[in-house]
């Protein structure tokens, strides 16, 4: 399936397959919803800002198939989950995480995150790395110096429309999108702020996985991260955007499983 342009995305949406299981756990002032799918090493999906867990509706079948337990989950504020007053923080959404998996008893896992998603992934990793096996980064920067000046395209309208119909749809504040995305942005334009010491001590394997299109994130802050991070390599995708997951599922799956086998083995 090839969807650049993303209209299928806004016209259709994605969404997740039959989970095996899926509830919420109450932590921090939100209630955070989770999803699990499948059975073997446990990876968790960690979607991209504004987005929810369905935006991986194409990742989930193929690595259930590999003979993974596929648990997605969406950030607090994101999708079914809930969050309280205080402002967005990536930190915050860290926990939420590491609550989930307390939960659901996984004591380590490999960590996938898109955008936002990434950042969350990394700060566990940084946080709790006795907990992760390892991270895929992909299409984010961890200070606010790998942004690109922001230009809307085609794509990028399509795909907000969608998140909107999406928050409408699932969330329990359905008419506070406007809102959401202030907070969100807010967040966004301020945090990460990684130093480069700080990234040295990440010392889990980690992908950076760059889109050679990529409409928010400098290709020169992935190489740096790639060069700073300990045990990181980099892999820029051909073709694609910000968006992969949507637009070449199978180009990122193949990245996806060729990752976690590689993390299997260490």
């Amino acid at each position: 399936m090839i969807d650049d342009d993303l209209e299928w995305f806004e016209a259709n949406g994605v969404e997740l397959p039959l989970p095996a299981e899926q509830g919420h756990v109450v932590h921090d002032g939100a209630s955070i919803w989770y999803a699990s799918f499948g059975s073997g090493r446990p990876v968790i999906l960690l979607h991209g800002g504004l987005g929810h867990s369905g935006n991986f509706g194409y990742q989930v079948p193929d690595l259930v198939t590999a003979g993974y337990r596929v648990i997605a989950i969406d950030s607090r504020g994101h999708g079914h989950s809930t969050r309280d007053t205080r402002p967005f923080t990536y930190d915050l959404m860290a926990t939420d995480v590491l609550a989930v998996m307390d939960c659901l008893g996984v004591k380590r896992a490999a960590l996938i995150g898109w955008s936002d998603g990434a950042i969350i992934a990394m700060i566990v990793a940084d946080q709790a790395p006795e907990r992760v096996s390892g991270v895929l980064f992909f299409a984010c920067k961890m200070d606010p110096s790998g942004n690109k000046p922001f230009e809307p395209t085609p794509a990028l309208k399509r795909c907000f429309a969608r998140h909107s119909k999406d928050y409408a749809k699932l969330s329990t504040t359905p008419n506070g999108f406007k809102d959401f995305v202030e907070a969100v942005s807010q967040m966004q334009r301020t945090q990460p702020n990684f130093s480069i010491s700080d990234l040295t001590r990440i010392r889990v394997p980690v992908k950076i996985v760059h889109a050679a299109h990529d409409e928010f994130i400098k290709p020169e802050h992935a190489t740096y991260l790639a060069r700073s991070i300990p045990n990181a390599s980099l892999t820029t995708l051909p073709d694609v955007s910000h968006f992969a997951p949507l637009q070449r599922p199978e180009m990122f799956n193949a990245e996806l499983v060729e990752f976690l086998g590689a993390v299997a083995r260490n």
